[in-house]
C-alpha cells in the first residue's frame, strides 16, 4: 500500500507540473513549493518553540483560526507555523499576522516529511479537519511529537471504515488525540478501536460568531438595503444563478439582490447582468447617485462576504447544485433564513439548520419560490427563525475552549 500511496503522490505532482503552464492555481502550487527547504532553514531558528498548524485550504483555515488565535493569546512565548496545501488558502492568508511563519506544505514524500519535521521540530502539531498525510504523520510519531486533529468529522463512507481500510486506519493511531465535531464520529472511531477522542464540536461556530461581532459596516450596502427586502446570495455558481435569474422575472416580493459569485470572472458577471433583466451595479464601481433605481448589487471582490450577510433579509448559499454547498453559518449567524440547493447532506450544520426550521433546500425554481413563500409568511416566522438560530449558535459555541483545555504545552 505504501508503494501505491507514493505512486499516487508522484502522479499528482506530475499532473500539476504538466498543467501548470496553463492553469494559474497549479502554477502557484508548484512555484510556492520551489526551494522550500532552503527558505525553511533560513526562516526557522533552532531555539524556536514551534506549534505547527496545518490547513488544507481557506475553509479549514477559518475552522482552525479560533484555535490559532487562542494559542497565540495563551502561549505568548511560542512561535506559530502555519502551512497550507492549496493556493486558495496560502495566497489569501500568506500575510496572516497571528502566525510567525507561513509556508506551503511540501508534497507528502518520505524525504520531504523527514527534512521538514527535522527543520521545524515542533513541540506540537495540529491538523484541521481532513488532513491525513502518511509520511508526515509517521515522522511525527517517530519523533514523539504530540499530534492532534481538530474539528474532524467522520462518515460511514470514509475509507477508514471500509473492509479494505486497514492500512488507512493506521493513520489515525498516530494522533495523540482527535477532537471531533459530533457523537457519530466518536462512535465510528470507537468501532475501529480509536478511543482517544473528544466531541468538542465545530470551531467554525466560534469563528463565525466572532466574525459577526466584528463585522464591517459597509455604507454602500447599508444605503442599498435601506427599507427593502434583500436576498443575499453568496458563493453562487451558474446553476444557482439560473434559478435566481428566473425568479427575478416575476419577483413577487419585490426583492433586491446582493450577489457574490464564487468565481469573480468579468465575462461571467457581464453575462449574469445581461440576463437578470433589471438594473444592476458592481460593488467596485458604484453609481451612488442612481442607487435607488438599482435592484441588483454584485460583489465583485473577495473578503467581505461574511459582513455582507448582515444587510440581508433572507439568504441563498451557492454550491448545492454542484459538489456541495458553501458556508451556511456566515448567513445563519445573523438570524437570516437560509436557502440552498439539493447537495447539502455532507454538511452537518446544513442538516441541523433544516431540522430547526432555519433553512430550506431547493431543487428548482418552484421549490425556491416555495421556500421564499414559507419564510415570508409573516413577521412572526422571521422572528422565530432569528430566535431559533441564536439558540442554535449558543448551543454550538465553545469548541475552542474545550480544545485548549485538553492540549497543554
Amino acid at each position: 500500500m505504501v508503494f501505491l500511496y507514493n505512486l499516487g503522490i508522484l502522479i499528482y505532482q506530475l499532473i500539476v507540473t504538466v498543467v501548470s503552464p496553463f492553469n494559474n492555481k497549479a502554477k502557484l502550487w508548484k512555484k510556492g513549493r520551489s526551494g522550500w527547504e532552503g527558505r525553511l532553514r533560513e526562516t526557522i531558528k533552532k531555539d524556536d518553540r514551534i506549534v505547527w498548524f496545518h490547513c488544507a485550504s481557506l475553509g479549514e483555515f477559518e475552522q482552525g483560526r479560533p484555535v490559532i488565535e487562542a494559542f497565540r493569546e495563551k502561549y505568548s512565548d511560542i512561535k506559530i507555523l502555519l502551512t497550507f496545501f492549496s493556493p486558495s488558502g496560502y495566497e489569501i492568508r500568506k500575510n496572516y499576522s497571528k502566525a510567525d511563519y507561513i509556508f506551503y506544505l511540501p508534497l507528502d514524500t518520505k524525504g520531504n516529511a523527514t527534512k521538514f519535521i527535522k527543520i521545524v521540530n515542533p513541540i506540537a502539531t495540529i491538523f484541521v479537519k481532513y488532513e491525513f498525510w502518511y509520511h508526515y504523520l509517521n515522522q511525527l510519531k517517530r519523533r514523539h511529537i504530540p499530534t492532534y486533529i481538530i474539528s474532524a468529522i467522520f462518515r460511514e463512507d470514509h475509507v477508514f471504515f471500509k473492509p479494505y481500510g486497514k492500512w488507512y486506519r493506521k493513520f489515525l493511531t498516530n494522533f495523540e488525540h482527535l477532537f471531533v465535531q459530533n457523537k457519530k464520529s466518536q462512535e465510528l472511531l470507537a468501532r475501529i478501536g480509536i478511543y482517544n477522542v473528544t466531541v468538542a464540536g465545530d470551531t467554525r461556530f466560534d469563528r463565525v460568531m466572532a466574525n459577526a461581532q466584528a463585522s464591517k459596516t459597509i455604507p454602500l450596502l447599508q444605503q442599498f438595503a435601506l427599507d427593502s427586502k434583500v436576498l443575499v446570495a453568496g458563493s453562487t455558481w451558474q446553476k444557482d444563478e439560473e434559478v435566481i435569474i428566473e425568479y427575478f422575472k416575476e419577483n413577487p416580493y419585490n426583492l433586491k439582490l446582493i450577489i457574490a459569485p464564487h468565481e469573480i470572472n468579468p465575462q461571467s458577471i457581464e453575462k449574469f447582468r445581461s440576463k437578470i433583466g433589471v438594473k444592476s451595479m458592481l460593488y467596485t464601481n458604484p453609481d451612488e447617485t442612481d442607487l435607488k433605481g438599482t435592484q441588483v448589487l454584485i460583489i465583485d471582490t473577495i473578503g467581505i462576504l461574511s459582513s455582507v450577510y448582515k444587510y440581508g433579509t433572507i439568504s441563498y448559499i451557492g454550491g448545492g447544485f454542484g459538489v456541495g454547498i458553501h458556508n451556511t453559518l456566515e448567513a445563519a449567524v445573523f438570524g437570516l433564513p437560509v436557502i440552498f440547493g439539493p447537495n447539502y447532506q455532507k454538511f452537518q450544520e446544513a442538516v441541523e439548520l433544516i431540522e430547526i426550521g432555519s433553512a430550506r433546500s431547493i431543487d428548482d425554481l418552484n421549490s425556491f419560490s416555495d421556500a421564499l413563500n414559507h419564510f415570508f409568511t409573516s413577521a412572526e416566522e422571521f422572528q422565530k427563525v432569528k430566535n431559533t438560530s441564536k439558540d442554535y449558535f449558543m448551543m454550538k459555541a465553545g469548541a475552542t475552549k474545550i480544545i485548549l483545555e485538553k492540549i497543554i504545552l
